[in-house]
């Protein structure tokens, strides 16, 4: 599955493989793709917002600009009328900065970030699925017990998963529950007595 997001010049592709994503991004700055597996996601995400800041001074200057331009024409009695162009041009510059604004939602990775793009179209989608395959894919890894592992180790390996997300607290206690039959019980070997 292939899913494209394109903001003006931003454009974000989401290659969903079966064991991993393949994110590439193309913007104004540069481009590149990296591939990540879903179970290196995190389950936690972030808010970041891209915008030209000079649209934006440049308003507020022009509609200060335009403010004492009238003020100064009422003070001196004078119409206002053919007074507001730079209060104008400022609205319409402050106008162009909030409709050029991109929003994303950061996903995190170690050596990365995934940015979707708040695109009120597919946003929502990308997101569901990149959650749901990394919980398939952490499941698939270690969703059963380790009969080759430590106790301590399964104990910390299902609540790990419990607190991503991943399981629920009755399917943790369950997991553990396995794992302490299966682990817990230690058996020494027979001594002999001289």
């Amino acid at each position: 599955m292939k899913i494209e997001q394109k903001k003006f010049s931003n454009v974000h592709t989401f290659d969903f493989k079966d064991r991993f994503l393949n994110f590439a991004y193309k913007d104004k700055s540069g481009s590149g793709d990296v591939d990540v597996a879903y179970a290196n996601l995190s389950s936690k995400s972030s808010i970041r917002i891209e915008n030209n800041t000079w649209w934006k001074n440049v308003g507020y200057i022009w509609c200060g600009i335009g403010v004492v331009n009238i003020g100064m024409g009422i003070a001196a009695g004078e119409s206002a009328a053919g007074r507001g162009f730079w209060l104008l041009m400022g609205l319409i510059c402050l106008g162009v900065y909030h409709a050029t604004r991109v929003k994303y939602t950061v996903i995190g990775f170690e050596g990365g970030n995934l940015f979707v793009i708040q695109d009120g179209k597919t946003h929502d989608q990308v997101v569901s699925e990149l959650m749901s395959r990394r919980k398939a894919q952490l499941l698939s890894l270690y969703g059963e017990v380790d009969l080759e592992s430590s106790l301590d180790r399964e104990r910390a390996k299902f609540e790990y998963l419990k607190e991503q997300g991943v399981i629920s607290q009755e399917e943790a206690d369950e997991k553990i529950r396995q794992a302490t039959l299966a682990l817990g019980v230690i058996t020494e070997a027979p001594q002999t007595l001289n």
